[in-house]
């Protein structure tokens, strides 16, 4: 678990540094631990003035970049029949980081749900399964190329490095 969430804390840290970079003088806030915001999938609320606060999904991505795919969850925990983030969060921005090139990128998430589900069936399922302690958890998403989201979806947008 402590791989996971070493990453998941990695992707925060550079979605934060690439927002607070577009905007100086916002706030961002961390409720990724907060119950009232754990059930809605969203793990920080972005804060500018003047503008309306926006709710952000980050997820930490250790592989896809050199693939070329984001991994859209569709399923958190088979075993479990959870729904994946993907589906049920009601984060404005979904801010997908590939690690392994600190790339981060914004994808407005209303937009790009609604760009998905009618071609969902089109795209390959993968799984993954990660450990907690002696429990083992399966999760299923869709394998989506990057440049097509990029190319179809208004507002989608990629940062290649993040700011130092």
């Amino acid at each position: 678990m402590r791989g996971v969430q070493g990453a998941a804390d990695r992707a925060v840290s550079l979605a934060r540094e690439l927002l607070l970079a577009e905007s100086p003088g916002s706030r961002l806030h961390d409720v990724s631990k907060d119950p009232r915001f754990q059930h809605r999938g969203i793990d920080l609320l972005w804060e500018r003035d003047g503008v309306p606060v926006l709710g952000v999904e980050v997820k930490g991505d250790r592989q896809g970049g050199r693939r070329g795919n984001y991994f859209f969850e569709l399923v958190s925990n088979l075993e479990k029949d959870t729904p994946g983030c993907f589906l049920y969060s009601v984060a404005d921005l979904l801010v997908y980081v590939f690690l392994d090139k600190q790339e981060v990128h914004c994808l407005p998430m209303k937009d790009v749900r609604a760009w998905f589900l009618p071609r969902a069936r089109q795209y390959p399922l993968k799984s993954t399964r990660t450990r907690t302690g002696h429990l083992v958890y399966t999760t299923v998403g869709a394998i989506v190329p990057v440049r097509e989201v990029l190319e179809q979806v208004a507002g989608a947008r990629r940062t290649p490095r993040a700011p130092r």
